[in-house]
């Protein structure tokens, strides 16, 4: 159940600092926020919004609240695979994997010809420039970094699941970080004061509104387009690693996006910035940090969260903070038992399961939004 930890504030957060309830705080105060924000149980200091927020506003959007990674999401597989099917070790999996779903900063495919598939899953293309473009294409069906990732997982009936976490890449961070900076020329412009500059907002009917919807659903359309991309490569590796399977259902949802809805009687656009919709029986994928479990959910429809719930477990230690006080020889440890990049442990110690804070408690904080259908424990983690 919810508390209020401030005026227009409703929380579902056990473990929350105090920092994020006074940016929470002052997003609830903006003349256009219509009814409270909701904050997630996974809710932590974000740019701008607080990651982990539900906000809901009447005729104007925050870009910077959506976020630079228009449509980062989640996507999760259930095959007919059991744990009896798999071999001894997936380590024959990781090379296929590497190779087909490049990772890191920057990172695409040296063979962009995998653009002529965009239009084919109905993905089109915006009014970007010829090098746009080309990463459009380069990026397409590839992770990223920082807590984006590949994993196969075993559910509590020993089910094969494949998970993985990805958005819109480059291109998803550069119409973004255009429209945010916009959006502040003219809050300057119109001399608008703001608590927070990174609250600069567009106002519905103008034409930068309209201009930023177009590149925020393009965005999103990518981003889904891409997981599903990556999500076809996965699989198919890991049934030619065993020899066989079948998928059996798929869930590919959001968790940073903006949408209309209808709330408490009134058309709202609702972002969630670091929350999936949880309506009544809407399915989601709620991961837990590196060597913890995830969480399949079906939404419960809690009118209080906007039919929300959190995306994850929600960092407790920034990066820098991580790096500077956990270590890789602690992480090897974590993620005893499971095929993961263990070469790459020291440039992976900012995503240790001690910087988030614990999914269990997170899951606990919400079972008034969403009901786990199945818990999945890892067996095998890539990361970005």
């Amino acid at each position: 159940m919810p508390n209020q930890p401030a005026p227009n504030l409703l929380s579902w957060a056990s473990e929350i600092d105090e920092g994020a309830i006074m940016q929470a705080a002052r997003t609830a105060r903006l003349p256009f926020v219509s009814g409270h924000v909701a904050l997630m149980p996974d809710a932590h200091v974000g740019i701008g919004a607080t990651v982990g927020s539900v906000i809901p506003t009447e005729n104007a959007i925050i870009p910077a609240a959506v976020g630079v990674d228009i449509g980062c999401g989640m996507v999760a597989t259930e095959t007919t695979l059991t744990a009896s099917d798999l071999p001894d070790t997936l380590a024959a999996l990781m090379p296929m994997v590497e190779r087909r779903i490049p990772a890191g900063v920057g990172k695409g495919h040296e063979d962009p010809s995998i653009d002529r598939t965009l239009s084919d899953l109905g993905v089109p293309y915006t009014d970007l420039n010829p090098k746009q473009t080309r990463k459009v294409a380069e990026q397409f069906g590839t992770l990223g970094s920082g807590n984006h990732f590949v994993e196969v997982c075993l559910d509590e009936r020993d089910h094969v699941w494949t998970v993985l976490h990805s958005g819109s890449r480059g291109i998803g961070n550069q119409l973004a970080q255009m429209h945010i900076t916009g959006a502040k020329k003219l809050m300057r412009k119109q001399a608008v004061g703001l608590e927070d500059p990174d609250l600069a907002y567009l106002v519905q009917s103008t034409p930068e509104f309209t201009a930023y919807i177009e590149d925020m659903l393009w965005a999103q359309h990518y981003a889904m387009a891409s997981r599903a991309r990556m999500d076809k490569v996965l699989i198919d590796a890991l049934f030619r690693v065993v020899g066989t399977g079948r998928r059996v259902r798929t869930i590919n949802c959001h968790h940073n996006f903006t949408q209309q809805e209808t709330h408490y009687g009134k058309s709202l656009w609702i972002t969630r910035k670091g929350a999936i919709k949880a309506d009544t029986g809407d399915e989601g994928v709620i991961p837990g940090s590196m060597g913890t479990r995830s969480y399949i959910v079906r939404g419960r429809g809690n009118t209080e969260s906007y039919n929300s719930c959190s995306h994850g477990a929600g960092r407790r230690m920034s990066r820098t903070k991580a790096k500077r006080e956990l270590s890789a020889r602690s992480l090897t440890e974590a993620m005893k038992g499971r095929t993961w990049n263990a070469d790459r442990a020291a440039a992976l110690v900012d995503e240790h399961p001690e910087a988030y804070k614990p999914i269990d408690q997170v899951m606990a904080d919400q079972k008034d939004l969403v009901e786990v259908q199945h818990t999945l424990r890892q067996i095998f983690n890539y990361k970005g």
